[in-house]
């Protein structure tokens, strides 16, 4: 015995699996079981490959839908110059109007690494100059021989 829905079917409630079968066979449509575990198991009369395509047509309008974020990157090092600071800015603040994330690290080479908290300093100020365009995501952190901290869009 098995418990038939669905709007194909006139006969809807617990009928024999044979019955189903027969009332799916004249239509020219599948019986589909739908739950196994239920008490009786629920089964449908439809047309298979129609609801696979709708599946598929769905997953790919679910698909399209989503929004890809990007990382760029911008690195520097702890001595960088004011001039070459505010073209650094300038390209986080393209990337971040455009709606990419942006990823700033200050890279430390050789003996530089003396200077951790000069490094800091420059990303806080980083992130200070550009908080019209981007929100800090993630604060500075220390990993290996550079320093780097995560800026997102802010939402327009």
């Amino acid at each position: 015995m098995i418990r038939l829905v669905g709007e194909y079917s006139e006969q809807n409630g617990i009928l024999s699996k044979e019955v189903a079968i027969q009332l799916a066979t004249d239509k020219g449509l599948d019986l589909v079981e739908i739950n196994p575990k239920a008490n009786p198991p629920v089964c449908k009369i439809l047309d298979y490959k129609k609801f696979l395509y709708e599946q598929k047509k769905k997953k790919k309008k679910f698909k399209s839908k989503q929004v890809k974020v990007n990382t760029k990157e911008i690195r520097f090092g702890p001595q960088i110059g004011d001039h070459d600071g505010k073209v650094k800015i300038k390209s986080a603040e393209k990337f971040l109007m455009r709606g990419d994330k942006v990823k700033v690290f200050v890279f430390f080479k050789g003996r530089s690494i003396v200077y951790k908290n000069q490094g800091k300093t420059k990303l806080l100020k980083f992130a200070e100059e550009i908080e019209e365009y981007g929100k800090v995501e993630q604060m500075p952190v220390m990993e290996g021989k550079r320093m780097y901290m995560i800026l997102a869009p802010k939402k327009m």
